[in-house]
């Protein structure tokens, strides 16, 4: 009797149901059903059967659930990363001095040196579960998808004009509320962009995340990229069609259900306001238009929302201030110092042990091939970038100033940026063979394939970005086209530019391992550089060659983010009025 009494103000003059909600609800028990189902084999002993991978085409379903629930779960871990991330070197010059540069080597780690380093520990942690080589698998797809975004975020808040700043200051918001008040609904267009194009990544690397061959190792787990794996070394190309055709029956549904909805709802925080009438999508309809959604929000989302959005942060603010006016703050006492140096001491001993270790396996001439590897893979890198940037700013460009263009167009970007690019590289490799090509010069190619998105959807989130008000300017003054495009639309649009090539540039030096190394037939092409050096090490299990690639490569994508991108983004922000 109690639940028509607590629903009758709710539903006062109006009917407790409509149409929309017998999809919704049947939406909501098949995402139980399926998280509850592939949640148990997830966790499910790890024995021969639950690691062999079947190529019939009855098993595909089931594997592509799989993969989809990987992909998720590491986007969903990615989405916290860079809002706790990006947020702390947002806001402090001194962390953002070790956060980024951070980023930046953490950018450069390819997938298998990730796999290197967390496989045996993510096993170790669940013994005789597959629980253990999901998680390895998911954190390596989390490292395709997370440094995207986390820069996307990042250049967003510094973005974020004086006025807002000043706006929330005056209105006493607590850094939490900061957040999710301003700082996430600022940055979500481009969030929500760039999360399709980190998506896009994940599905890159999903072959190498799901079907890992590391250390001596080689794990099968159930997945789309799995059974492409072994399809593409069974040779069976029906099976190999299959797969590719389930890839792109689901990036195409990804895009329905969840990040169409997921775009058209983020258009209410346009600061242009020129998407709002031309990005529609039939499930976020349906989502705005139950009765038991909105009862969900009012009777659930409302109190939960304002007690982490509201409550907790201001209880916290008040703590935090009698904490201060009582004495000195717990991070500055004498034995949180002592304990906070002990600590960090262990950790530095138990690293110097193992890097000498490790260095005593290394000889100068290794050194040597490895440094020149990373000139010859860094040129590579910048020729990629340069040749992205060249074919697509101006395209970029032009779908974004036009947001109808942007809505028809952007289901097919997002398609070429989800499809693994991967899968046609060994028809590459054989043009190449056929026609001549080296392959250092054809692996640029591959990884233009690979990264050029970064750049697209960047540049087409930038020119969307531009206020209306300054485009009117332009038209009342009587500017021509490249007036507009230099004195309105270049300023707006080279921030995102910036965030585009470096993590086109991060994405590049993470795919040379599978563009600097082909297999055609029975044989396997080798390109002198980074990455194929990396990728043979890997397979080898060879931790000293492993540790110098990745330090080299951390090491050649760090100076170049100092000398070059870092000054670009003091040079946007200083051109946008933003320095501090």
């Amino acid at each position: 009797m109690a639940l028509p009494t607590l629903s009758r103000p709710f539903f006062r003059g109006r009917a407790p149901f409509s149409a929309y909600d017998v999809p919704v609800a049947a939406g909501i028990l098949a995402l139980a059903a399926i998280t509850v189902h592939v949640g148990s084999r997830m966790a499910a002993p790890a024995v021969p059967e639950t690691l062999t991978i079947d190529l019939s085409p009855w098993s595909v379903p089931y594997y592509a659930l799989r993969s989809t629930a990987r992909m998720f779960l590491a986007y969903f871990a990615a989405l916290a990363f860079t809002f706790t991330y990006g947020s702390i070197a947002a806001h402090s010059r001194r962390a953002e001095r070790v956060l980024m540069p951070l980023l930046d080597i953490l950018q450069s780690i390819p997938v298998l040196g990730f796999l290197s380093a967390t496989i045996g520990a993510f096993i170790a942690l669940f013994p005789g579960s597959v629980l253990g080589m999901e998680l390895a698998s998911i954190f390596a797809i989390f490292t395709s998808q997370a440094w995207n975004m986390a820069f996307s975020f990042f250049q967003s808040v510094r973005a974020i004009p004086r006025d807002l700043i000043e706006s929330a200051a005056i209105h006493r918001l607590t850094p939490f509320q900061r957040f999710a008040r301003l700082e996430v609904p600022y940055a979500m267009n481009g969030l929500v962009w760039n999360s399709m194009v980190s998506f896009g990544g994940g599905w890159f690397f999903l072959a190498a995340s799901e079907a890992i061959t590391v250390l001596g190792q080689d794990i099968r787990l159930p997945g789309l990229g799995s059974y492409l794996a072994t399809a593409v070394q069974a040779g069976d190309f029906g099976a190999i069609g299959i797969a590719i055709g389930t890839t792109v029956l689901v990036v195409v549904g990804v895009d329905f259900l969840f990040f169409r909805p997921f775009l058209a709802w983020a258009q209410k925080f346009s600061t242009s306001g020129a998407l709002d009438e031309d990005c529609e999508s039939s499930i976020l309809t349906a989502i705005q238009r139950s009765r038991l959604v909105e009862f969900l929000g009012e009777r659930v989302a409302t109190p939960v929302t304002d007690l982490f959005v509201n409550r907790i942060p201001a209880r916290l603010a008040a703590r935090r201030v009698r904490t201060a006016a009582a004495g000195t703050p717990w991070l500055r006492t004498y034995g949180t110092r002592v304990f906070l140096a002990a600590a960090g001491a262990l950790i530095l001993w138990h690293g110097v042990r193992g890097a000498t270790a490790l260095v005593a396996g290394i000889d100068a001439s290794d050194v040597t091939d490895v440094l020149l590897a990373g000139l010859a893979t860094l040129a590579r890198v910048l020729a990629t970038v340069a040749i992205a940037s060249i074919v697509w700013v101006p395209i970029g460009t032009f779908i974004g100033a036009r947001p109808g263009l942007a809505r028809r167009i952007r289901p097919i970007i997002q398609l070429g940026a989800a499809f693994p690019a991967n899968l046609v590289f060994p028809l590459l490799v054989l043009a190449f063979v056929r026609v001549g090509v080296d392959l250092s010069w054809g692996s640029v190619l591959l990884m233009l394939l690979a990264t050029q998105w970064y750049v697209l959807f960047n540049v087409i989130v930038g020119v969307m970005s531009v206020p209306q008000d300054l485009l009117e300017v332009g038209r009342v003054f009587r500017l021509s086209r490249w007036q507009r495009f230099r004195r309105v639309t270049a300023p707006v649009l080279l921030p995102f530019w910036v965030t585009g090539a470096l993590t086109a540039a991060g994405g590049a030096w993470n795919a040379s391992i599978v563009a600097e190394v082909a297999r055609v037939g029975d044989s396997e092409l080798f390109t002198f550089g980074l990455g194929s050096y990396m990728a043979q090490a890997t397979i080898a299990g060879d931790w000293p060659g492993i540790v110098l690639s990745i330090v080299t490569m951390a090491a050649f994508v760090v100076a170049t983010n100092r000398l070059l991108w870092r000054r670009l983004y003091v040079y946007a922000e200083e051109h946008l009025g933003r320095e501090e």
